[in-house]
């Protein structure tokens, strides 16, 4: 069963077998009454469809989801973090409120199940494990949800103008706008090459870049906006270089893509993207927030063909030995089946009693 908000994916989640659950959860919502009302809802949810497993991923749903799974006495609860998000990576004074209500939360509810807390990199549990939120001993990593190394496979590379592609949601914190101004510098140098965003507007994230942003950086001829796409195997055969000069990733699928696509990648220096780029092997990591060092690498792949050929093998490799979905799917399913198999029977048989 899924239980998520419902926007355009409710009847391709059906055809894949799932029962879906439409739930309200809100991302951006401030409003107690109906933040306990969200809560709440699971609770009605939960006991209404008594699981044995609850798998929570993202951090509202963990805040949130724990709670409920508290009171509904589900045995076995997984909180995965598909990163750390928003409250930890902005620094401003005006989310220091909201970074300190967070963390408060996660410490508590990851407390209350007796949870195990799932993560995509290292970087991401070693911080919460320092920072007290999370025991060490119950956490494990798991590489995200993998790629389909079948679907996403390399193509000859076009010829033409050369494509340099970012990938994501329009936030401030994928890089985008470093991504711009690397853009600027290059094309300052007469670099012969497209500058291409490729993701939806968020406007539910507080890190949000507005739409009138992106069409006057498309009318100033810096880069080409071509918003969401369902299709992307065919767009990234059309990349040259991909890049993500993000502030911190959890474990980037459109990393994973691209590498399972043979393409070399230019990212930030950061935990989640350092999982998938390795210096000078797939790719070039780069110090985050810095537009220039961004474009100095873009520049030298752009230059150097047979650099890009190699680094598309080895990262074609990559995929496939450490990400191709059966391995990382394997990885789940044996963590379900270990909780299970666990001392839970006494919580089990308590609740149905």
């Amino acid at each position: 069963m899924i239980a998520t908000r419902v926007t355009g994916h409710g009847e391709r989640i059906r055809k894949e077998g799932f029962r879906l659950l439409p739930i309200t959860l809100l991302r951006r919502n401030r409003s107690p009454a109906r933040e306990l009302r969200a809560i709440m809802q699971l609770v009605q949810l939960y006991r209404r469809e008594r699981p044995y497993i609850v798998h929570h991923v993202a951090i509202k749903p963990i805040l949130y989801g724990s709670f409920a799974a508290w009171i509904a006495r589900i045995p076995v609860v997984i909180n995965a973090f598909a990163g750390l998000g928003y409250a930890f990576t902005d620094r401003s004074d005006r989310s220091a409120c909201l970074q300190f209500g967070v963390r408060l939360g996660l410490k508590n509810a990851l407390c209350l199940n007796h949870s195990l807390a799932l993560f995509q990199n290292s970087e991401d549990r070693d911080r919460l494990v320092q920072e007290g939120i999370v025991v060490s001993s119950r956490s494990r990593i798991i590489p995200g949800s993998g790629v389909d190394v079948e679907r996403f496979r390399p193509r000859e590379e076009t010829e033409g103008v050369p494509v340099v592609m970012l990938a994501s949601r329009m936030l401030w914190d994928k890089g985008v706008g470093e991504f711009v101004e690397a853009a600027r510098r290059l094309k300052r140098r007469a670099v012969q090459a497209r500058f291409v965003l490729v993701g939806r507007c968020d406007a539910d994230n507080p890190a949000a870049i507005e739409r009138h942003q992106l069409q006057q950086w498309v009318h100033e001829g810096v880069i080409e906006w071509w918003e969401h796409r369902d299709d992307m195997p065919v767009v990234l055969a059309s990349a040259t270089v991909v890049t993500l000069p993000s502030y911190r990733e959890g474990l980037p699928k459109v990393l994973l893509e691209a590498a399972a696509c043979g393409k070399p990648i230019v990212a930030a220096d950061v935990p989640g993207c350092r999982e998938v780029v390795r210096h000078h092997v797939n790719g070039l990591l780069v110090p985050p927030k810095n537009p220039a060092a961004l474009a100095e690498a873009i520049g030298f792949l752009l230059d150097h063909p047979a650099q890009r050929a190699a680094m598309g093998v080895a990262t074609r490799e990559i995929a496939v030995q450490e990400y191709s979905v059966p391995k990382v799917a394997g990885q789940m399913l044996g963590l379900y089946r270990e909780l299970l198999g666990q001392n839970w029977e006494g919580r089990s048989s308590h609740r149905n009693a």
